[in-house]
């Protein structure tokens, strides 16, 4: 099975790679990668708390325990695993962003995306949607930059959601 998928991950970085698509795709993922490098995530929190006051706490506790629990998570794994990244491995076409480290399983800025935005969404449902938008841009770059396999993104995206899961539940 992991054979499989490293299989699929492989062809599916070859094409990313040659593929130069258009500026203003190469801008919103290079946006999207730099917004989840965290400070985008931790202007959110204090706006929601500032709009949102004391009733806002519980939402954005709920966030913070699961980024928290999310890096610790990914410092890990990736110590464990250490995959190479696509970067490493193969040049990209036009992507010039240097990694945050070596290793590229699991990703974590896409942790840390759903992390965030899977609670806060579920406190605040009319966000739900801009939220996801904004963690499903962020795994996608982390794709087409180079900086991580289609595996590393799913996995991610997967233990992010369960850790937002389960702070809301914890928090709410």
């Amino acid at each position: 099975m992991l054979k499989f998928i490293a299989l699929r991950d492989y062809r599916l970085m070859w094409r990313v790679h040659r593929w130069r698509p258009p500026r203003w795709i190469r801008l919103w993922m290079v946006c999207a990668t730099r917004g989840g490098d965290g400070w985008l995530w931790g202007l959110l929190g204090l706006a929601v708390l500032m709009i949102g006051g004391m009733e806002a706490l519980p939402a954005v506790a709920a966030a913070a325990a699961a980024t928290v629990t999310g890096i610790a998570a990914f410092i890990w794994l990736k110590r464990k695993f250490r995959r190479r990244r696509p970067c490493a491995i193969q040049p990209h076409a036009w992507a010039t962003l240097l990694p945050p480290d070596k290793f590229s399983f699991p990703s974590g800025h896409t942790i840390t995306a759903f992390a965030v935005s899977l609670p806060l969404g579920m406190h605040y449902p009319p966000l739900m949607a801009i939220l996801l938008f904004c963690a499903f841009s962020v795994a996608i770059s982390r794709i087409l930059l180079g900086m991580h396999f289609l595996s590393d993104v799913v996995a991610g995206s997967a233990l992010g959601s369960v850790l937002g899961y389960a702070a809301f539940k914890f928090f709410a």
